[in-house]
């Protein structure tokens, strides 16, 4: 083999793995910027600071290794920052999708949009769950999409569910059961009081004391599976403000944080043919 050609075949092999290296991070980039663009025009649109907390699987990295992503306080962080620098006279959309996430990190982010001067609202568009149900609990309205969910958020300790903690204990006997199950429970009856009073001071404002206290009580006292989905027409039964105008930007939106490829390939979707009427 002359150099010349030894050279040639080692720059393709290199320029293809240099492909293989940036490609993923320059796709990504492009959807960075087609977020972007998106959510200035639904700024536009609706008069408002918009913030994004979607947590899905994105496989950025040269073998596509999905990040599993849930609320933590690197989101707090970020959050607050946002809701800081927003417009005090001006509303601001969270839009949130989420299986849920750390207490603390949800508990900060409810708490600075209850106290942003001008109307909170939180989008839905698919689900937001446990800590995300927290944070919907502190705006001024939830606007889910028709088919969307919340949950309970009672507190969980480890794999079990705080409620589920006392129950047992209580069923079978404090005498009945060792000093390290006692101090779980002792842990999981604090962790429920703490999350109760502070839904009810989320809610007090707006539902009234009593409807406030009853909601509060609901949603942390473990009557349900801690994943069970709380849809729109139980969660306005329920009592809560709850509409389903979520705008189609939205959904746009939803398209640019692609699962990984892998992933994908389970449902396939063809739009119906609409033929165009001749004139």
């Amino acid at each position: 083999m002359d150099p010349l050609s030894g050279f040639l075949g080692s720059l393709i092999w290199w320029l293809f793995f240099l492909y293989l290296l940036l490609w993923p991070q320059m796709q990504y980039r492009q959807l960075q910027l087609m977020r972007a663009k998106l959510l200035q025009k639904l700024s536009r649109k609706r008069n408002s600071t918009i913030i994004t907390m979607i947590h899905r699987q994105e496989s950025i990295g040269l073998f596509g290794i999905p990040f599993y992503k849930f609320i933590s306080i690197e989101d707090s962080e970020e959050i607050l920052r946002a809701i800081r620098m927003a417009p005090k006279d001006k509303p601001i959309d969270l839009i949130i999708h989420t299986p849920g996430g750390l207490v603390l990190a949800a508990t900060q982010i409810a708490k600075a949009l209850k106290d942003h001067p001008a109307e909170t609202r939180v989008i839905i568009p698919h689900y937001a769950m446990s800590g995300g149900t927290l944070i919907a609990l502190a705006a001024d309205r939830i606007i889910m999409d028709p088919h969307a969910v919340l949950g309970p958020v009672d507190p969980q300790l480890g794999q079990y569910p705080a409620p589920s903690i006392v129950r047992a204990v209580e069923k079978k006997g404090p005498e009945k059961v060792d000093d390290q199950t006692l101090i779980l429970a002792d842990v999981a009856e604090k962790a429920i009081n703490q999350v109760r009073n502070f839904v009810y001071e989320l809610l007090k404002d707006k539902y009234g004391e009593e409807k406030a206290k009853e909601l509060a009580q609901i949603l942390t006292e473990g009557r349900w599976t801690h994943d069970y989905p709380i849809t729109v027409e139980e969660a306005q039964k329920l009592g809560l403000h709850v509409s389903t105008d979520v705008p189609e930007e939205v959904y746009e939106l939803m398209q640019l944080y692609p699962q990984p490829m892998k992933q994908r390939g389970t449902v396939e979707f063809m739009p119906y043919p609409v033929r165009q009427e001749k004139k």
